[in-house]
């Protein structure tokens, strides 16, 4: 009886935060680094797939709830190029799992309803054949949907991918295609994942799992270029529910007020050194703005924002394993 009033108001509390988050600024892109599968299963004393197979369930429910918010760009950290050092069985299975998933996204109506288009990024030379035919097709037959970008990373290295760039460049300099003096980030970006057709935007909201805070190779030149924000969560991932991901997205509406709080007083200081206008009137409008923008936002778990304070979210323990998340920025503004 306990337990099916306690499921009844989470899932009463995950429907009013996901309208409340749907009304506020929402990330443009958010990338997963998908950590804790096999911690999940062994906790739990069963073998490694089992943990990858719910993890994949969890990769499934986050693409929904994205394309239902209208999240622009969705990008998942699958496997990785250290990856392949682990065990040929489990590697095999993983990359099967994969292969199955991508099918699965290739025959479900629903990836074409979203309008959701896949793109495979990494080194497709250290993927089976079959796999790379299947990543292939998908993007093939996704290539017209315009709605969300889900960027799956395989055999991929965030090193590995900007030297990539760096030869292509190069040749490109040496055969007179392109000017070193033109060479600059757009170039860049444009030419990373040229052969996939995209442009994957600088992340908005970087999310890892598993109590781990390391970003681990993952898209180096999307974040460390941008002021991201970075949310670092201790359930694993097959733990990581709807309202960890609406949690996620509200640390980074908070941060995203603090950012504008910060971003109005200096102009002010401005103002005023200026005398452009005296500080009360620029204040009047601060607040006025301000007051606007706190309405998109209600705070449920944690206390009302503060002007240049952390944010901080927490979660339940599960009855396996403590499970706690809190959000984290990047100190990008500290430079300026």
């Amino acid at each position: 009886m306990l337990f099916r009033l306690l499921k009844r108001l989470r899932e009463a509390y995950e429907r009013v935060l996901f309208k409340e988050v749907s009304k506020g600024k929402l990330p443009e892109h958010i990338a997963i680094i998908m950590d804790g599968n096999r911690r999940y299963a062994r906790l739990r004393g069963k073998p490694v797939y089992e943990g990858h197979k719910n993890g994949a369930k969890t990769t499934e429910m986050v693409l929904d709830t994205c394309s239902k918010l209208g999240i622009k760009t969705l990008t998942v950290y699958a496997f990785s190029t250290e990856n392949f050092s682990r065990s040929y069985e489990e590697r095999k299975y993983i990359l099967g799992l994969i292969e199955e998933k991508l099918r699965e996204l290739l025959r479900d109506k629903r990836t074409y309803e979203r309008k959701v288009r896949v793109s495979v990024i990494g080194d497709f030379s250290l993927l089976p054949e079959s796999l790379r035919k299947t990543a292939k097709e998908v993007e093939d037959a996704t290539a017209e949907n315009n709605r969300l970008l889900l960027n799956i990373a395989i055999g991929y290295g965030g090193r590995r991918d900007l030297v990539g760039v760096v030869k292509k460049l190069a040749r490109k300099v040496e055969t007179g295609e392109l000017d070193v003096d033109d060479i600059d980030e757009e170039v860049v970006s444009n030419h990373l994942y040229a052969e996939n057709g995209i442009v994957i935007p600088d992340v908005d909201l970087l999310i890892r799992t598993g109590g781990e805070q390391r970003l681990s190779n993952f898209l180096p030149w999307q974040t460390s270029g941008s002021e991201s924000a970075t949310y670092f969560c201790s359930p694993y991932w097959p733990e990581f529910r709807k309202i960890d991901l609406l949690r996620a997205i509200r640390t980074y509406q908070r941060r995203e007020i603090e950012r504008e709080e910060k971003l109005f007083m200096r102009v002010m200081s401005i103002a005023k050194e200026w005398g452009v206008m005296e500080i009360e009137e620029g204040l009047e409008i601060y607040h006025s703005i301000l007051k606007k923008m706190r309405k998109k936002i209600i705070s449920f778990s944690a206390p009302a924002v503060r002007p240049v304070s952390h944010s901080l979210v927490s979660r339940q323990p599960s009855p396996v394993a403590q499970s706690s998340c809190s959000g984290q920025e990047d100190q990008q503004e500290k430079r300026h």
